[in-house]
């Protein structure tokens, strides 16, 4: 009796979990099946699921319109950068808030997540202004620096995480036979974190490919990443649906892939340490 509650309680939870799923993914399905669209399908009422005429003409008319490649590079360029600067500084950091803490490492902590607190709009201004006189404004260096420090609360709080599980002991005898700082953080700590730093590197590679705010305020074209490609398809004359769908579509392919080919990495990083 007990074993037929058990399987019965499994296939719940899996039937929820996959329902959940699923109404999450709908949108993304729905945004792919629009973009095979042509626009008048696009906005039938009601609207059909697969009985349509599917084309490809909108990702011809979106690539002719648009750079796809050049906004791919420059998305590619500015995620990846972000996040091997954003792990450079924050690796030692956790590492000396996680093995050398001092009575404020907590508020220190806590004060650099409150930062993610503070809307982005707030301080616009300013970094705009700097940005514009220091001619980093609309290049790929100017936002990999503001990206690397809008994420790096985030970071280091995953890094210190992460090292916090890792017993100090290993590191001691580590000393104990000679290996300066820099072994021990590169050839001793950086190893046995592994899982750990690969989940936060994934992670920052999609808050920064998604990022949108301070890609449309701070780039006009050089640096415009995926994400001001796809907002260049709203314009005042009105929005063409299929257009769009396409765009977004090419925009968040890239991104899907990967985060398929690396979810079990993610999840195995993301749970590192919370089983004992």
């Amino acid at each position: 009796m007990a074993r037929a509650t058990s399987i019965q309680r499994r296939w719940m939870i899996t039937i929820a979990a996959w329902s959940v799923g699923l109404l999450i993914f709908f949108p993304i399905f729905w945004t792919i099946l629009t973009s095979f669209k042509t626009e008048a399908e696009a906005i039938a009422s009601p609207p059909s699921l697969f009985a349509f005429e599917w084309t490809l003409e909108n990702y011809g008319e979106v690539q002719e319109r648009s750079n796809y490649f050049r906004h791919f590079m420059n998305s590619v360029v500015i995620s990846l950068g972000s996040t091997l600067l954003g792990l450079i500084i924050a690796v030692p950091a956790a590492w000396a808030m996680a093995f050398s803490p001092t009575p404020r490492t907590k508020d220190v902590l806590m004060w650099m997540l409150s930062t993610k607190m503070l809307p982005p709009v707030g301080v616009l201004i300013p970094i705009y202004l700097m940005f514009r006189d220091t001619g980093l404004l609309d290049t790929r260096t100017g936002l990999v620096i503001v990206l690397t420090l809008i994420n790096l609360p985030i970071i280091v709080w995953m890094l210190y995480t992460y090292f916090k599980e890792i017993p100090g002991e290993i590191l001691e005898a580590s000393r104990m036979d000679g290996a300066t700082l820099r072994d021990e953080i590169i050839h001793v700590l950086t190893p046995m974190a592994v899982p750990g730093i690969a989940s936060t590197l994934l992670l920052n590679v999609i808050l920064s490919w998604n990022e949108a705010f301070w890609t449309l305020n701070l780039t006009a074209a050089k640096a415009a990443p995926l994400t001001a490609f796809i907002a260049s398809y709203s314009s005042p004359e009105g929005l063409f649906y299929a257009k769009l769908s396409a765009a977004s579509t090419m925009a968040i392919a890239p991104i899907l892939i990967m985060g398929w080919f690396s979810q079990k990495q993610l999840v195995r990083g993301l749970t590192f340490g919370a089983v004992k």
